[in-house]
């Protein structure tokens, strides 16, 4: 299975008052790296909104948080499919720091996206043409 790789700095904002990675800011790191592997897969989530009347919505979201992230610690978020069904797709993700001699998982977790009409916010199939570009990544 390929692994998608995304890097997130740790700013400032990210922290709270005990001055580690909030733990919600975890979800929009997750998000980030699901973004840039749609876009790394040739879709821009935008044109599949406009073009194709698609969108995909986070349906459920399992999360094992292991380690705190602290400001400024650069870190890399992995991202890879571990099932397709009709008109969901379910992604197993890590967020890991990358300080030299000392790479380790912080967090980890599986999300299950679901494609979903535009118009009527109702799931639908994933389209053939996405799903086989998509599951070349798999």
């Amino acid at each position: 299975m390929t692994n998608f790789q995304w890097p997130v700095r740790v700013y400032y904002e990210d922290t709270d008052a005990g001055g580690v990675v909030y733990y919600a800011n975890y979800l929009r790191f997750f998000e980030r790296a699901r973004t840039e592997w749609m876009r790394a897969s040739g879709f821009e989530q935008d044109q599949l909104r406009q073009q194709h009347q698609l969108v995909f919505a986070v349906r459920s979201i399992e999360v094992d948080y292991l380690f705190p992230a602290r400001f400024n610690q650069l870190l890399l978020v992995d991202t890879h499919i571990t099932q397709f069904r009709g008109a969901s797709i379910l992604f197993s993700q890590q967020i890991s720091s990358t300080e030299p001699d000392t790479i380790q998982v912080l967090c980890r977790a599986h999300v299950r996206i679901v494609c979903i009409n535009a118009q009527s916010f109702t799931p639908c199939p994933i389209p053939d043409f996405l799903k086989s570009e998509l599951q070349k990544n798999v």
